[in-house]
């Protein structure tokens, strides 16, 4: 399988790493995520609620948008209505499992930036704000990032502004995955994918690189998986975040 591509990568981490039965939700703009959802639910997740913007759970789209988070598509064959209000309310509570958010900037605690780059009042570049983001990354349980690339401009030792903060997990990228380490709750590098090297990610991350406590080889993407992926995702629209 050499012709895998760093969305297959991906998506297959994000899949890997939802747990049977958990309440799982993304953000805007997530063809990833909602990919990596309905390949979980075929593998080891057949219990995981699927929560999303347009407001259905457990839904299962016959296909994804890769330009709107709230695509109707994304509500086909949903069993019930919930609506985003509630999320919110869900996460506050205590009660959301998992939300994959992403940043323009990620700090060494997995706090991001989609706010400003430069000074908040006088930016070099105003990016579209956090919008959910601020709200569900302190209450979720688990916080899955990601980002489409893996450089010093991205990963950074300290974010420009702290769009959102708190219970970030796991960071994937194009080149592996980091990991909140239990002794002083930065991220460490997890595992490094095939097509990338522990000095690579080093050179690219604006931060200290130091190697997570249960650092292991990235496990080779199986082809139940692939084959998985590509009938979930059969317009292969996780690589539209790539473009």
């Amino acid at each position: 399988m050499s012709n895998l591509q760093a969305a297959d990568y991906i998506t297959v981490s994000m899949a890997r790493l939802i747990q049977d039965g958990e309440r799982v939700f993304h953000g805007v703009a997530s063809p990833m995520p909602a990919v990596a959802v309905q390949l979980a639910k075929k593998l080891h997740a057949k219990r995981a609620v699927y929560l999303s913007i347009p407001g259905g759970v457990d839904a299962e789209p016959s296909s994804f948008s890769s330009y709107s988070s709230a695509d109707p598509v994304l509500r086909e064959g949903s069993v019930s209505d919930f609506p985003l209000s509630d999320i919110f309310d869900l996460s506050a509570r205590g009660a959301l499992d998992v939300a994959f958010l992403s940043g323009a900037q990620i700090d060494g605690y997995g706090c991001l930036n989609l706010s400003a780059i430069g000074p908040f009042d006088k930016p070099k570049v105003r990016l579209p704000g956090g919008a959910g983001s601020a709200a569900l990354l302190p209450t979720v349980k688990r916080g899955i990032l990601w980002k489409t690339n893996h450089d010093k401009r991205g990963f950074v030792e300290k974010l420009d502004v702290i769009t959102a903060a708190g219970n970030t997990e796991y960071v994937i990228t194009p080149l592996g995955i980091f990991k909140r380490s239990e002794e002083d709750q930065r991220l460490r590098l997890y595992c490094v994918f095939p097509n990338s090297s522990v000095e690579e990610i080093t050179e690219n991350t604006g931060f200290v690189v130091e190697k997570h406590e249960e650092f292991e080889e990235f496990s080779p993407i199986t082809e139940e998986e692939l084959q998985l992926l590509e009938l979930v995702d059969q317009k292969g629209t996780r690589y539209s975040e790539f473009k």
